[in-house]
């Protein structure tokens, strides 16, 4: 009798060591609800923005309380970024979400009850399920698109926040000119819910999600050498792309804080522009945001594919993207003719806006994809951190000096030279290829 040997099969570790085929249907399918995700995201940072001189009317607060109110959303925000982040390699990506659209649900509705106790809690319940959210949405983002296609996919989750203040700007201001601030709230609510239904029905973990690596002792049956183990999470975080990508998300972010706390009340009191109108103004800087997301980063995404990536192509754009806003930030103050001020004033508030998908495409080349949700966890911790106190700080420079001119312009002065730094040393930090073959990345 022959035994004749069964067919064989591709072993394990091959399947392991081999890159999962493109889903090109389903990462699109994904990219559509995380945009979706971002756009609600900062539809709901920004309300409170739109709605702060009637809401200050009714309630009878100065400035300096208001700017406590704003700077509550941060107050967890940074706390559950890092936490969320350093969990998100056991949690489901596709859960996270969930939990975290719905509690923004939930979040919105204490505001109807039109205190200051009851604004501050729904404000630390909805930073704090919007601290990981960037980052979370990202990771699941990146599980379906591999490494060389996530340039594109992440300047349009960017895009999302920038296309979401665009679009709810003007209609949120509507509602709350026709029928009042709570209404903006209500509306939020009940989107992030209807949301949280179709991410249900859709929503699934990729294939390129980071699971934990084999055991290095495992040799791949090719008989090429086992993978090296993991560098420690400490060594990753003091490495220099991604200190430099901590830099300029933390400068941009510092950008983001005031604009989304105090550009409606600037445009609104101190340039006398209609509720209307400041809504249009604000609309049109998301709509610069947007533009330079769609370009710089497929720019960028251009270069590496010509063989030119490098410190030119990763450090300069994210460095120069905040220099830029930082200095249109210094001479807002000093310019007079009000088309040059609204020149300035795009620039400040749009410009930095580049830096924030850059850092996520650096840092990822840099870690192991094992590595990467808790490093992004961390990164959006640290980077965020200035609105816990950019915010209140801005409205106590505005109600503590001589004029509401002068408070405006110390705030500005520092935001600007916060940002130059931040700025300056991610152009000299950031070197991806150098950083990737030490920590073991994807390149």
């Amino acid at each position: 009798m022959v035994v004749r040997p069964l067919p064989s099969r591709p072993s394990s570790d091959r399947r392991a060591v081999e890159p999962p085929p493109f889903d090109r249907s389903r990462a699109w399918l994904t990219l559509v609800m995380v945009v979706a995700f971002m756009m609600i995201n900062y539809a709901d940072k920004s309300v409170l923005g739109l709605a702060a001189v009637p809401l200050m009317d009714e309630l009878g607060i100065d400035k300096s309380t208001y700017g406590l109110v704003s700077g509550a959303f941060y107050a967890l925000f940074s706390v559950t970024g890092l936490v969320v982040g350093l969990l998100s390699a056991r949690w489901s990506t596709r859960t996270l979400l969930l939990v975290m659209a719905a509690l923004w649900a939930v979040a919105q509705l204490p505001a109807l009850m039109a205190s200051v106790p009851a604004l501050i809690a729904g404000r630390l319940l909805l930073g704090a399920a919007e601290g990981p959210a960037a980052s979370m949405s990202m990771h699941a983002l990146y599980g379906w698109f591999p490494p060389g296609r996530r340039g594109m996919p992440s300047a349009l989750q960017i895009g999302g926040a920038a296309l979401g203040t665009a679009v709810s700007a003007p209609l949120l201001t509507w509602l709350i000119v026709d029928f009042g601030w709570r209404s903006a709230f209500i509306a939020l609510s009940i989107t992030s819910a209807a949301w949280c239904v179709v991410w249900y029905a859709v929503g699934k973990d990729g294939p390129y999600g980071g699971a934990a690596p084999a055991a290095p002792a495992l040799r791949p049956p090719d008989g090429s050498r086992p993978a090296a183990p993991l560098a420690p999470l400490s060594r990753m975080l003091r490495n220099g792309t991604v200190v430099g990508g901590i830099l300029s998300a933390f400068g941009s972010h510092w950008a983001l804080a005031l604009s989304s706390a105090w550009l409606p009340v600037y445009l609104q009191t101190h340039l006398g522009m209609a509720a209307g109108r400041a809504s249009v103004t604000i609309s049109a800087v998301s709509a610069l945001s947007l533009v330079l997301l769609l370009t710089v980063p497929a720019l960028v995404d251009r270069r590496k594919r010509r063989g030119r990536a490098g410190r030119a192509t990763d450090g300069l754009a994210q460095g120069l993207a905040v220099l830029v806003s930082g200095g249109a930030l210094a001479l807002l103050p000093f310019t007079e003719p009000r088309p040059l001020q609204l020149v300035l004033v795009a620039l400040a508030f749009g410009c930095h806006a580049v830096a924030l998908p850059l850092h996520y495409v650096t840092t990822a080349a840099v870690v192991p994809a094992a590595r990467r949700g808790a490093v992004f966890g961390v990164v959006a911790a640290t980077g965020t951190l200035p609105g816990m106190f950019v915010p209140y700080l801005t409205g106590r420079m505005v109600d503590g000096a001589a004029s509401e001119a002068a408070g405006y312009t110390m705030a500005f002065l520092l935001s600007a030279a916060v940002m130059a730094v931040c700025g300056a040393v991610a152009m000299a930090a950031i070197r991806p290829e150098r950083d990737a073959r030490a920590l073991g990345g994807e390149g």
